[in-house]
């Protein structure tokens, strides 16, 4: 019999293990699952949840397409990577983040890759399995036929944007290892990628059109999710791109078409949709699936009683702090492993002028480090463990600053009595102190498990009402609408302005000196097309600060090189290490297509350029 690699394939079981691999193992299996086993109605929910449950199984270095910490903030302007120092996981994220030495082989990306098929294939086989009961047989089916349509469509929408051009298989390949190896990740004839783009927009309206408004299941798919990712995708699909990545053309039919999806969404606010009062809420433990912002949200749990202690998020396992708190029994609280620093210049664009605006134009001239560090370019832990205050009481701050990143010195998680400390940071000559908390809980959660990795329980919000109303502003000012996406920035604006309830110290007073001001045109801004588009790109820049959204926004808008460049430049000056930082405009702005998987495809993929 023939042997196969260790190597993952997409080509080689992509399925839940239902599609044998016999004729490609030279062992005999135990067991077999035989799929005419499950053949009843009552079998359907399993297929279904099988594919829910496998977006959220991955592990810390595999890569999650679903977490964007390592592939959206930490090769953006947003983040360091973190951990132990520059050699900690070199050969992936290492180099990734600095877009140096990334080749076909580079670790992280063929798990990702791999992982992602087997996601696609749990909701092919779903799909294959409802085909074969009614409606009456099966009263939910067009319900879970959306869910895992949806699913498919938002991990096909995710490689996209890591890869551009990738496979598309639906429930119609089928059978043996040769019709998926054939399936090429470029059709030929197709002069760009925007075919891609219409399949997987075509799913996403098929999903939608399939979902109901409300579930009695609050962690599943609803059609708001559909919705949204229609206009998501019209919105990315609207910048056309050549093949060197460039954006050549902004489809602006496409994004008129994108508005009537959006205003279904924003037409429910105040009964299903809404913002949040408190910006907070969106990354606390205790709301979990309880906020009208969250539109979709991936689910976690611990205790569950599965064998391995619940289906925790360790996809984003290595961010934890290092070793702190130490609590009551000796113990700490986090352990491991301090990778995901926010950058000095990330930092930096929650300063405020006073109007309460940002300020664009002078807001990186400083930094955190300046103000710690003692003559010989040691910190100073006093000053470290003291907040800063040098640094942070020179300015006037955003409130997102203190939703998004903590210093030592400042309260962890909203909690005064719980200071964050320089102890948490691993190697804080390398990255510094500043620590980015969304995905993060507070240690007395009852939601950490820690079995050499850290993880926690905390679901991870997908889609949240904010995005879609930014969507819908920078509509607006690309339809040369500007005057109208005015009232939604302010809107989120003013919501960052009124989120400072949390942000106090023991003693009451405010963690650092606050203010967010709205634009006003005539009194504090000219509120032109140019103007409103710095402000639109700011404001995503803070309201999704270190989420992951960075990179694919700037790769969206054309953005990444000039952008990238420019902050290696000032960053150099900050840390030696960026000196190897490069972006290569026309080969950064995607991942190469994994070496095992372009052997696996025997010659049917087409790399991607510059690799």
């Amino acid at each position: 019999m023939k042997k196969i690699s260790f190597y993952k394939s997409l080509a080689l079981c992509l399925s839940l293990g239902f599609m044998g691999c016999d004729s490609y193992l030279d062992i005999n299996p135990k067991q077999v699952l035989d799929e005419n086993i499950l053949n009843k109605p009552s079998d359907i929910d399993g297929f279904v949840t099988a594919a829910y449950s496998r977006m959220c199984e991955m592990g810390s270095l595999d890569s999650s397409p679903y977490m964007y910490w390592w592939s959206g903030s930490m090769r953006s302007d947003d983040s360091y990577k973190g951990g132990g120092g520059i050699a900690d996981a070199i050969g992936s994220f290492g180099n990734i983040s600095l877009f140096t030495d990334v080749t076909p082989n580079t670790g992280a990306l063929d798990g990702t890759w791999y992982n992602s098929y087997q996601v696609i294939q749990r909701c092919n086989t779903a799909i294959q399995k409802m085909a074969n009961f009614t409606e009456e047989e099966l009263p939910e089916k067009n319900s879970r036929m959306g869910e895992v349509l949806f699913i498919r469509s938002f991990t096909l929408y995710r490689l996209k944007k890591l890869w551009k051009y990738v496979p598309y298989i639906d429930e119609n390949v089928a059978g043996t290892s040769a019709e998926f190896e054939k399936v090429p990740n470029r059709e030929p004839g197709q002069e760009n990628d925007l075919y891609l783009w219409q399949r997987i927009l075509d799913d996403f309206k098929k999903a939608e059109s399939l979902l109901p408004l409300d579930h009695e299941d609050k962690g599943r798919i609803s059609r708001n999710a559909a919705t949204a990712m229609i206009a998501r995708t019209m919105l990315n699909m609207a910048y056309e791109q050549n093949d060197q990545h460039q954006v050549v053309n902004i489809n602006k039919q496409l994004l008129e078409d994108a508005l009537p999806y959006i205003d279904k969404i924003i037409e429910q606010e105040g009964t299903r949709v809404g913002l949040e009062s408190d910006f907070g809420n969106n990354f606390l433990l205790q709301y979990d699936n309880a906020t009208k912002e969250s539109i979709w949200e991936l689910q976690f749990s611990i205790n569950d009683g599965l064998s391995t202690g619940g289906r925790i998020n360790r996809a984003e396992g290595l961010n934890h702090p290092w070793m702190w708190p130490k609590l009551d029994d000796g113990s700490y609280g986090f352990q491991c492993c301090d990778f995901n620093h926010a950058s000095y210049t990330m930092a930096n664009a929650f300063k405020t002028d006073e109007n309460g605006l940002p300020r664009f134009d002078d807001y990186n001239d400083d930094d955190y480090g300046q103000y710690v560090l003692n003559p010989d370019g040691s910190y100073n832990l006093e000053k470290v463990n003291g907040g800063a205050k040098e640094y942070f009481d020179k300015y006037t701050w955003d409130p997102r600053f203190s939703h998004t990143i903590v210093a030592p010195g400042q309260p962890w998680k909203y909690n005064p009595d719980l200071l964050f400390d320089a102890s948490a940071s691993r190697d804080p000559i390398t990255y510094s102190y500043l620590k980015p908390i969304k995905e993060l809980p507070d240690p007395n959660c009852g939601c950490l498990m820690y079995d050499g990795w850290q993880f926690n329980s905390m679901n991870k919000k997908m889609i949240r009402y904010d995005d879609v109303l930014l969507w819908k502003a920078e509509i607006l000012i690309q339809l040369d609408r500007e005057m109208e996406a005015l009232p939604l920035i302010n809107k989120i604006r003013t919501r960052a302005a009124n989120s400072t309830v949390r942000l106090t110290m023991a003693d009451g007073s405010y963690t650092m000196n606050y203010k967010v001001g709205t634009y006003q045109p005539g009194v504090n801004c000219n509120w032109t097309k140019d103007y409103a588009w710095q402000a639109l790109m700011w404001e995503n820049r803070l309201e999704f600060a270190c989420e992951g959204h960075r990179f694919f926004d700037l790769q969206r808008w054309g953005l990444l090189g000039e952008t990238l460049n420019s902050y290696f430049f000032i960053e150099r000056s900050r840390f030696p290490w960026f000196n190897s930082a490069r972006f290569t405009t026309g080969r950064d702005e995607y991942f190469p297509i994994p070496q095992p998987q372009m052997e696996y495809s025997k010659g049917n993929y087409t790399q991607n350029p510059g690799y």
